[in-house]
């Protein structure tokens, strides 16, 4: 379908919103809005950062996860305790695959899932000797790790368990980092509460580590890469050509970090961050307490790279101008061969997004540069200033969603037709289901790594391959079948 008009865009949104009862119908109008690249700012145009509505699903995740899946996770040689009972415990499985370097148990621990598995008992009596003795255990079975975190779940906020007092003693007396996240999913109203906790955190426990200690070699050209969690290995081509134009990379945190890298960030010249809304908290920080500045990236797509690499390269001298023009004529004929191998399949495709983070903004020119356009994107848990970058990374008019419902995502399909649906875990079959190509942009559906160079190629490929199946004509939702004769289903 062609793009639609302002007023057709706002009178979609108008029909999606009339099935809800007055006061859902009024505040769920805050949540949508129509593009205006005109605007300095979102805010007068949509909310964001709110409670959702009572009784209507969200795809949003709480506290703990903001913290224990995306901020600690991927620190590799620490071990992250879930503390309280086991159902969120699960969750720290090796969910969201930050791909890691190393040996299991040895120098490398996310694939260990530690629980405190609270039972009644220590709702009654207390979590704390539960902890204690946890700790022990672990340094008996993983003597080579470098530290730990203590996850809370909801019940130790409830019940108010001394974890800043635990991790005093133990760490003092193990001698190793120990840190108390007060992460309990109840906080705040999304996972965003989750990664601000987390980066306080890292601020109070971490980052004040080795001030006054000089013993570390600086250079002109160190940098932190923050906030790249290294889903499918996205970190390795993004610090690949960060090196290759000069600069070198001293920390990643926290895909495929470590907790010494962590505690030297505060040597770097510059913060180059990745995820905007998972750590600009601790990126602030750095620069008012150690005058370390920080700036935004984007390694999805050639566009976005030369634009990226270009502005890192005004922070420095000469040499690494040269480095970038040096590395941008270098893998010029790469992609432009993905380019026009792929863009001829996938030229004038419609695109509608849905995801957490920075990926409903980061990816967009990834999908323009091949043809392809974005009719419709929004966050899970964003806050305004990440809607202040999307309107101008999205076409006029278009359609701009915060904290979407299934329903109101299902009908925006349904109206909008995308071509191709990227979005969050949960909404991929149903839409598989409707027959409409589907790719899972949450952890890059088992694929990846789509930053960098390398990562184009991989990224066009998958596009390509989802949209272009020919299953998709074959597929008809089940609620669209003709029923079967009565005869028959009996």
């Amino acid at each position: 379908m062609a793009a639609l008009t302002r007023e057709e865009t706002q009178n979609l949104i108008a029909e999606v919103l009339a099935i809800y009862p007055e006061k859902a119908k009024k505040d769920r109008a805050k949540h949508l809005m129509v593009n205006d690249r005109s605007l300095e700012t979102a805010k007068k145009c949509i909310t964001s950062n709110r409670k959702a509505v009572p009784g209507v699903m969200t795809i949003r995740g709480c506290a703990y996860a903001g913290s224990r899946g995306v901020c600690w996770g991927p620190i590799k040689d620490m071990i992250h305790i879930s503390h309280g009972p086991v159902g969120c415990g699960m969750y720290s499985t090796m969910g969201r695959r930050h791909y890691m370097n190393g040996t299991t148990g040895a120098d490398i621990f996310g694939t260990i899932n530690v629980t405190s598995d609270f039972q009644e008992r220590d709702i009654v009596f207390g979590g704390d000797k539960k902890l204690k003795a946890i700790i022990d255990e672990l340094e008996k079975l993983f003597p080579l790790v470098k530290g730990y975190t203590i996850q809370s779940e909801c019940p130790i906020g409830l019940i108010g368990d001394d974890i800043e007092s635990v991790a005093k003693v133990k760490g003092a007396e193990i001698g190793k980092t120990i840190v108390p996240v007060r992460c309990e999913g109840f906080r705040g109203v999304s996972q965003s509460l989750g990664h601000h906790i987390a980066n306080d955190s890292i601020r109070d426990w971490v980052l004040p580590t080795l001030d006054g200690d000089d013993s570390f070699e600086t250079t002109p050209y160190d940098v932190n890469i923050l906030a790249d969690y290294n889903i499918g290995g996205d970190i390795w081509p993004s610090r690949m050509l960060l090196e290759e134009i000069g600069l070198r990379v001293i920390s990643q945190v926290p895909g495929d970090g470590t907790l010494i890298e962590m505690q030297r960030s505060t040597k770097a010249k510059l913060n180059l961050l990745h995820c905007y809304r998972s750590m600009n908290y601790v990126s602030r920080h750095m620069e008012e307490k150690y005058g370390i500045p920080w700036m935004e990236y984007n390694l999805f797509g050639p566009t976005k790279i030369e634009a990226s690499l270009r502005a890192i390269a005004e922070r420095f001298d000469d040499q690494i101008k040269e480095g970038v023009e040096r590395v941008l004529a270098k893998y010029k004929p790469q992609w432009q061969a993905v380019v026009d191998k792929y863009r001829p399949r996938l030229e004038g495709k419609k695109v509608m997004l849905y995801v957490g983070g920075l990926r409903p903004r980061h990816i967009i020119g990834a999908y323009e540069d091949l043809g392809m356009e974005v009719v419709g994107t929004g966050y899970e848990f964003a806050h305004n200033d990440d809607y202040d970058r999307t309107i101008k990374e999205m076409g006029d008019a278009t359609l701009i969603y915060d904290d979407v419902t299934a329903y109101e995502l299902d009908e925006f399909v349904k109206r909008l037709k995308p071509d191709l649906i990227g979005s969050g875990i949960k909404e991929k079959y149903q839409f598989q289901k409707m027959g409409f190509p589907f790719r899972q942009m949450h952890s890059w559906d088992y694929s990846g790594p789509y930053h960098g160079y390398d990562g184009f190629a991989i990224f066009a490929r998958d596009m390509d391959m989802t949209l272009n199946n020919p299953c998709w004509k074959e597929i008809k939702a089940p609620w669209q079948r003709a029923a079967a004769p009565a005869s028959v289903a009996a």
